[in-house]
């Protein structure tokens, strides 16, 4: 077996690093989101419909680039935790709005509170100054491409191309 020349490369190769980053990060988020009775597909749609209050169902299918009958049965588990309310459009009534109750919004803020705790223990090697430099380095290395959060939660492809 011939082995193939090395030539002009970087000493240190970050693939296996940041699968490895990616992999405790995801692990450590959905032990923070367990107690909750959350998944990320969940913290996904509450902080869309947080941001997009009084949404379609058909609206949200399209954020959350989800087909229908996954985005009803999705829908469902929120609402029988009590976590979004589903009505009737007065304009169409074959569309249902979709919101946010005040427990959704407050299990949302638990959520988010259970990930920022999530990331400082993943990341405690890092200062603050490191944290947002690696931030900029991981956008920078998107290729200049806008980070669609939603879509990178949801779907295992890239959200650029």
């Amino acid at each position: 077996m011939s082995s193939l020349p090395v030539v002009a490369q970087p000493v240190h190769r970050c693939a296996a690093l940041l699968d490895h980053l990616a992999r405790r990060m995801r692990v450590r988020v959905e032990s923070a989101l367990e107690p909750l009775g959350l998944r990320p597909r969940h913290l996904v749609a509450l902080t869309v419909l947080r941001d997009h209050a009084g949404s379609t169902q058909q609206g949200l299918s399209g954020m959350l680039q989800i087909d229908r009958t996954n985005l009803v049965g999705l829908l469902n588990e929120l609402e029988a935790d009590g976590l979004i309310h589903r009505r009737r459009s007065v304009e169409d009534r074959r569309r249902h709005i979709v919101d946010l109750t005040p427990l959704g919004s407050e299990r949302l803020a638990e959520a988010e509170f259970a990930l920022a705790a999530a990331e400082d223990e993943v990341l405690a090697g890092l200062d603050v100054a490191k944290r947002e430099s690696l931030h900029q380095l991981l956008a920078q290395a998107s290729n200049g491409c806008v980070l669609d959060c939603v879509r990178a939660a949801v779907s295992p492809g890239p959200s650029c191309s």
